[in-house]
């Protein structure tokens, strides 16, 4: 409840309460009426008269109203629903349309009296006037359609069924926040075509259009009483030419053939609101496609910038410039800010499509789409601007954006506000209004966008090439090296069959937009490099006019885009193969990145909920789509210096887990489906991580080491589908499919690439092993290698509880006691052996993953200290992490500070020197410059201090 204060009146304004109130004091005596004026209940009626004329012509006509009994209802905070039984319409037309008028009188003064008397907020107050005019359609509808089934019987369709119908309600009824006095933007429709079952048959057609007329008129026609609503049907398939009412199947073709920007956005907040509810959810979900898009629509933008035109024009035309609704930072341009970001993103996050204002905004918000700072002010904005607008229409139920010129009224919404003055009011919404617009603009026409234009040399460039007169010494003067190239590029993708292709409109969107990415590419690092790779993708996405409305629109989406391709060869690959991820390019949300492995793997069912099919191929699709665009942003945040080398390889092997737990999921799932489950608890399967991996050290193109293990006791135990299968056999599918989804190649890509050699007795062993057989294999059959592979691994998939068997067993393995002088001479040797297989250095170069002092030096010293002090320091098994170990390594006093410390170092560096290089499409080799020498020697310093001789 909001406290009020209550200004000082003027004179007239006080004059003015005094003597409404004397008259229905008057009134009521005249009528009989009992008005117990106790301070409490006059101040609020003086309150309310402040407020609105509306409320003391309603009281006039109603005095009952101000009886106890009709002031209980006034105060009720249940919506007009919770009365709609008192409303008992008669049979009588005429008598019909006065009930439903005082009905409605009755109920919008409930809303008047609440809201001047602070007992509701603003969202209560919107969404009571909207259940108020849905509880009017279902009555006024309910009574038409028992007029018309008196005279033509019931709509039905072809097979019989009956056949209501569905009110779809549009604008600010449809999103819960209508206005006091605002029309209600209607749609008609009905499910199927066929005939009334009446004496006098009627083909649904017509039905339903006389149908359509009736309500309307029950609403809308004028009476003594004044009128119930306005109701305004133009937003139907073709306007006011159209049918009043439509089957689906003709709205589902206008929307496919005819449909318009402006009605996608119009259709956001639809929902039905009386009749066939049921089928009217059908029906959105019929035209969801229309709405929300499969990929995200930056061609959005193009729709609200023509209907801000259209609404600029009217606005100029009948100076509006101060409505509250269409001028200038009015309460539209708020709409359409968040309205665009539904559009865009919408088909690819269902969280986004929800219809009020408020709510979507808040989940814009949630996703990151719109900055914390932003949303606030632009709720504050909209919250007063609404109730500003609320106000002027509860002054005299009228239906009005415009602020009234004459003061005394002014003075009345100023203070009904708790305004000390009109010019106080006044200075908080041209604040209001102007950072609106400020933000309205910079969504529409950002500086650089659509409306910028480009260098003429660069608009001269594309031009040659489009005529394919432009030859290399024209590009080398412009500043693109080798010439000859960067000329062929520009001149194949002219002639590419898919810019040949292109519609009309397309066409002029890319020969606005080439001159722009050849000036972004002239200001890059490597202008060469960077226009072959944006010719390369302007021709993957010719045929997708939303990625070029993208680039056209967004300059920050160029300027991202130019330094990506110019700095980083693996992430502009990347782009290329998956234009997908050009949203991430422009805004890569790093701070919404979900990086703990609960949070990805609610992001992944998330993800997978947005599926209209769980059908495995799709989900497989979408998992790659989520795979990829984690992946590229956290190669964005480690490129642009937000994120370390050891946080990245982190993050990236926590994104790898989640996604094996996701396909071990989906991969049961369809096993489940076809053979049923095997007895017992759980699923008695496990995916053990090794390598990179296990070690959470994975880097932007590492392949994923995994073993498959499961229960022993479930061997020979029978499935329980209609297929059944014995357990070995069982398992030996799951992990089959497992591994097939996790490398088979989908419309978005390869999730990953798996080696499966490090299970018991590598490539020549069953693909999935029994815990006995492994178990048997690590303690008698093992070499020291792959104790020192084991380490590493961890459980990352399946059932807890064989994890924890697997758990012990590694410890048992691991933690027996060893000759250090052994155990350093083995992993010496190993190490040795690699090197001379696999060293890439030379005098001028380093590997810095297997060269002398390089990444595999640390982690060999790292395993070899473990497998030594293990069975002394047991704690050591719990980590996997070479950077975690070096700290533990310390701790156990296995390592001094310093040799820590440099180790840590060395470790940080060379990491990220090697995720560089991967990222600039390169092998791990760096030139062997003062910083890598010097590390490497402390490595090696290192490692012979600890006895190796690697």
């Amino acid at each position: 409840m909001t406290v009020l204060t209550r200004p000082q009146e003027s004179p007239a304004l006080r004059a003015l309460i005094d003597d409404r109130y004397s008259e229905l004091a008057a009134r009521c005596r005249q009528m009989g009426v009992p008005l117990h004026d106790d301070a409490g209940v006059a101040e609020r009626i003086r309150r309310t008269l402040l407020a609105s004329d509306f409320a003391f012509d309603t009281w006039f006509r109603q005095p009952q109203l101000l009886a106890p009994q009709g002031l209980e209802r006034l105060r009720s905070g249940s919506d007009a629903s919770a009365r709609i039984e008192a409303l008992k319409l008669s049979d009588d037309e005429t008598v019909c349309f006065t009930e439903l008028r005082r009905f409605r009188h009755a109920e919008a003064l409930r809303l008047v009296f609440r809201d001047v008397n602070g007992l509701d907020e603003l969202p209560e107050t919107l969404s009571a006037t909207s259940v108020l005019y849905e509880v009017l359609l279902a009555a006024a509808l309910g009574w038409s359609e028992r007029a018309l089934a008196v005279r033509y019987g019931h709509s039905r369709s072809h097979d019989g069924a009956l056949q209501r119908m569905v009110v779809v309600g549009f604008g600010k009824l449809g999103g819960s926040e209508l206005n006091f006095s605002s029309d209600i933007d209607l749609v008609l429709a009905y499910p199927h075509s066929g005939q009334s079952d009446g004496a006098r048959s009627l083909d649904n057609s017509e039905y339903f259009v006389r149908l359509a007329r009736q309500l309307v008129r029950l609403l809308n026609e004028p009476t003594v009483d004044g009128i119930c609503a306005r109701v305004d049907l133009r937003l139907r398939p073709f306007g006011n030419a159209g049918r009043l009412a439509l089957p689906f199947a003709a709205m589902e073709q206008y929307y496919q053939s005819e449909g318009r920007d402006w009605e996608r956005y119009a259709w956001i907040k639809a929902r039905p609101v009386a009749g066939d509810r049921n089928e009217g959810k059908q029906l959105q979900e019929m035209l969801r496609p229309f709405v929300y898009r499969k990929y995200l629509d930056y061609t959005a933008f193009a729709g609200l910038r023509e209907m801000k035109s259209l609404i600029d024009a009217e606005v100029a035309r009948k100076d509006l410039a101060d409505n509250l609704k269409l001028g200038p930072g009015g309460i539209r341009e708020i709409e359409f800010i968040v309205q665009l970001v539904q559009l865009i993103r919408g088909g690819r996050e269902p969280s986004l499509r929800v219809r009020g204002l408020l709510p979507a905004l808040t989940a814009c918000e949630a996703r990151g789409h719109i900055s914390a700072v932003r949303a606030r002010a632009l709720r504050e904005a909209y919250i007063f601007l609404r109730r500003v607008e609320n106000r002027v229409q509860m002054l005299r139920d009228a239906q009005t954006h415009d602020i009234p010129e004459d003061a005394l009224s002014r003075e009345r919404i100023a203070f009904g506000l708790g305004h000390a003055s009109w010019e106080e009011l006044e200075t908080e919404l041209a604040r209001h209004r102007a950072h609106v617009s400020e933000e309205f603009a910079d969504v529409l026409m950002p500086q650089g966008g659509r409306s910028a234009s480009a260098p003429v040399e660069d608009v001269t460039l594309w031009q040659q090439a489009c005529r394919e007169t432009l030859d290399a010494s024209v590009m080398e003067s412009s500043g693109f090296t080798p010439g000859a190239e960067a000329a062929e590029a520009l001149q194949k993708l002219t002639q590419a069959a898919s810019v040949r292709a292109m519609s009309q409109r397309s066409r002029e969107q890319l020969d606005r937009l080439m001159p722009q990415l050849l000036a972004v590419a002239r200001n890059s690092v490597a202008p060469g490099a960077c226009l072959l790779r944006l010719c390369r993708l302007v021709q993957a996405v010719a045929r997708r006019s939303s990625y070029l409305a993208l680039l056209e629109e967004q300059p920050a989406a160029r300027l991202r885009l130019a330094r990506l391709f110019a700095e980083n060869a693996f992430l502009a690959e990347r782009v290329i193969a998956q234009p997908l991820l050009l949203d991430d390019v422009l805004d890569p949300r790093i701070d919404q990145l979900p990086l703990k492995r609960a949070d990805i793997s609610a992001e992944i069912t998330r993800v997978l909920a947005t599926l209209d099919e769980r059908e495995a191929e799709a989900e497989l699709e979408r998992l790659n789509e989520f795979k990829a665009s984690v992946a590229f942003r956290l190669g964005l945040a480690f490129s642009d210096g937000r994120a370390d080398a050891v946080a990245t390889a982190r993050r990236l092997a926590v994104l790898a887990e989640s996604i094996v737990l996701a396909v071990t999921a989906l991969a049961e799932r369809e096993l489940v489906a076809q053979h049923g489950r095997l007895p017992g608890e759980g699923n008695g399967f496990a995916v053990l991580g090794y390598g990179s991996l296990g070690g959470e050290e994975l880097g932007f193109a590492s392949d994923l080491d995994l073993v498959f293990v499961y229960d022993s006791k479930r061997a020979h135990l029978m499935s329980d589908g209609a297929r059944p299968l014995e357990g070995s056999r069982w398992y030996q599918r799951l992990a089959q499919r497992v591994m097939n989804w996790l490398t088979v190649l989908t419309r978005a890509g390869r999730l990953y690439e798996v080696d499966t050699r490090l299970r018991p007795d590598g490539s020549k062993g069953l693909l999935v092993s029994s815990l006995d057989a492994f178990e048997g294999y690590q303690k008698s059959r093992a070499w020291t290698w792959e104790h020192q592979a084991l380490l590493r691994a961890r459980p990352i998939a399946g059932d807890a509880a064989l994890h924890t068997e697997l758990a012990k067993v590694r410890r048992e393995v691991l933690a027996v006691p060893r000759d250090r002088d052994a155990v350093l001479q083995e992993v010496s040797s190993m190490r040795q052996r690699w090197r001379a297989e696999r060293d890439r250095s030379d005098a001028h170069q380093f590997d810095l993953k297997q060269g002398d002092g390089g990444l595999l030096d640390i982690e060999f010293a790292l395993q070899g200290l473990v497998l030594a002090n293990a069975a002394a320091h047991p704690a050591l098994l719990n980590i996997t992490a070479n950077a975690g170990l070096i700290e533990a390594c310390r701790s156990a006093g296995l390592l001094t500070g310093q040799q820590a410390g440099l180790l840590a170092e060395a470790h940080g560096v060379l990491l990220h020197r090697a995720l560089a290089c991967t990222l600039d499409l390169r092998s791990r080799i760096a030139p062997r410059d003062d910083e890598v020498e010097r590390l490497r020697n402390n490595t090696r310093d290192v490692t012979t201090e600890l006895g190796f001789a690697f």
